[in-house]
């Protein structure tokens, strides 16, 4: 589901073994008491994911938030609310675990994402900003 739209097919590797990479990442992030990569079934078939990262500040009075990033949901089954429901379980998680703010990010290339996210109650408050180093400078 990673590589299934415009911006992660480019990113994205699609072959069947995929690089090691990714196993390492993800047994990284399932050692982290502070990850959760989280899963929507039907009928046995995965059919929508999210990451869910907890992160303490020292703002905030010592305040924790919630990330949500790679969020996506099987092209055959988008626009039938299986996003919506992903993000009012991530948002129940990050209140029961006592955070002040839900956050994420996205690419100014996907306009119906960011309403989405707008339709959901997310406000773009702040200008994200992100360096490449995997560019040589």
């Amino acid at each position: 589901m990673l590589a299934d739209d415009d911006l992660g097919s480019h990113r994205e590797a699609q072959a069947a073994q995929l690089p090691t990479s990714y196993y390492v990442a993800f047994e990284a992030i399932d050692a982290d008491r502070n990850q959760e990569l989280v899963i929507a079934e039907r009928d046995g078939e995965v059919v929508g994911t999210l990451q869910l990262t907890f992160l303490p500040y020292l703002t905030y009075q010592g305040g924790w938030r919630a990330q949500i990033e790679a969020v996506r949901v099987a092209s055959q089954y988008r626009n039938e609310g299986l996003g919506h429901e992903l993000f009012v379980w991530a948002i129940a998680r990050a209140r029961a675990r006592g955070c002040h703010l839900v956050q994420l990010t996205t690419d100014k290339r996907r306009h119906a994402t960011r309403r989405f996210y707008e339709g959901l109650g997310f406000v773009a408050s702040h200008e994200g900003m992100k360096l490449d180093l995997s560019v040589p400078n």
